[in-house]
């Protein structure tokens, strides 16, 4: 049994620039940490992206801002905090680091396990890494139902929909989120779950923002860059958190961002941290229940944005555009005062969502 599942390995778990990768899979990737932490090993990127499912679908790998340096989304689905920062360390103990782009929300910013395939026994702890995984894998391929998803990978039922992420450097395909959303009914459907899954989270927490500072030291005492971004989720995401009472909550987080990332600024780290979040003229787009078209410009949905909004942050963050705002404590308070103002207007131009938002 072992034998056969790890040969046919059908949720690539140990592959790296082989012939495995380039096959489709289905929509919905399994022990996605396993394949990006053993890729993440043999690969040893210079850039490295972090974060939740935002991040993974929304960054973009394939961009001409880090030269020829190997880039690599090791972002993964459903992350908290504290999945983020594990996946980080490991990235560091197997490779040098130049760049990390983090990218954070309130609600997933807490310590909780968010991806529950991420055993912490695949974060590298010294350089017998490799070797020590090999038997992680061994012990993993015994199991039925890897046995079962390695016949059907055989017989070919096991599901022909989209890439693997390790085929794009780790960044997620988009046909798999279309398979995701076809199977909700739509992006019209899959708007006001996304909207409500994104205010249930936990964060922001005490212990979450600890985690983050001893991450940004360690970055720092390592000579790493770092830009921390707060993810453009739809504004409809935003409203949330204000009709559920999270608003001074959320500014509170972002006054810590601030000054976590000012602190270190000013002892000679090169940190940055923006703000691509709330109310703009790319986060309040029209979802298709207002527009009456069946899919979105710049989201798949509510909560995940698209390539070209990516494209947009990366841009902002290293070279030049006037999406999105950089926080420090020059920016903070009239930031924040004209999203409020930003948030009253959305209440007024965009009577509909605002009720969807409210009613959910």
């Amino acid at each position: 049994m072992a034998a056969l599942n790890y040969q046919v390995d059908p949720y690539l778990t140990h592959q790296w620039d082989t012939p495995h990768l380039q096959r489709l899979l289905p929509g919905r990737e399994k022990l996605s940490p396993w394949g990006k932490t053993y890729a993440l090993a043999r690969f040893r990127p210079q850039v490295l992206y972090v974060g939740n499912s935002r991040t993974e679908l929304g960054l973009p790998v394939q961009t001409a801002l880090f030269g020829s340096q190997r880039v690599f989304n090791g972002a993964l689905s459903g992350a908290s905090l504290g999945d983020a920062a594990a996946m980080l360390r490991h990235a560091a103990a197997v490779g040098r680091l130049e760049t990390v782009v983090w990218g954070i929300d309130a609600p997933s910013f807490s310590m909780e396990i968010g991806n529950s395939d991420f055993d912490r026994e695949l974060v590298a702890a010294d350089r017998y890494y490799l070797l020590r995984r090999g038997l992680l894998n061994l012990k993993r391929a015994i199991s039925v139902d890897m046995t079962l998803d390695s016949i059907r990978v055989l017989r070919g039922t096991f599901g022909h929909v989209c890439q693997s992420s390790l085929a794009l450097y780790g960044q997620r395909d988009g046909r798999c989120v279309r398979d995701r959303i076809e199977s909700l009914g739509g992006t019209s459907a899959a708007i006001l779950p996304r909207v409500r899954d994104f205010a249930r989270g936990a964060g922001p927490t005490a212990d979450a923002m600890q985690e983050l500072a001893a991450n940004v030291e360690n970055l720092c005492r390592a000579g790493t860059r770092l830009r921390l971004y707060i993810n453009p989720t739809h504004a409809m995401t935003s409203d949330a958190l204000y009709w559920a009472g999270k608003w001074p909550a959320l500014e509170n987080w972002q006054a810590q961002l601030t000054a976590l990332a000012d602190r270190h600024r000013q002892h000679g780290c090169d940190v940055q941290l923006f703000d691509f979040s709330g109310f703009n003229d790319v986060t309040t787009e029209p979802p298709p229940q207002v527009s009456g078209k069946p899919d979105m410009l710049n989201y798949w949905e509510t909560s995940h944005y698209r390539a070209r909004v990516g494209e947009m942050v990366l841009a902002r963050m290293f070279a030049t555009g006037d999406f999105g705002v950089e926080l420090t404590p020059a920016t903070l308070i009239a930031h924040q005062a004209a999203q409020r103002q930003a948030r009253d207007r959305y209440h007024q131009l965009h009577p509909a969502e605002t009720a969807m938002v409210r009613g959910h």
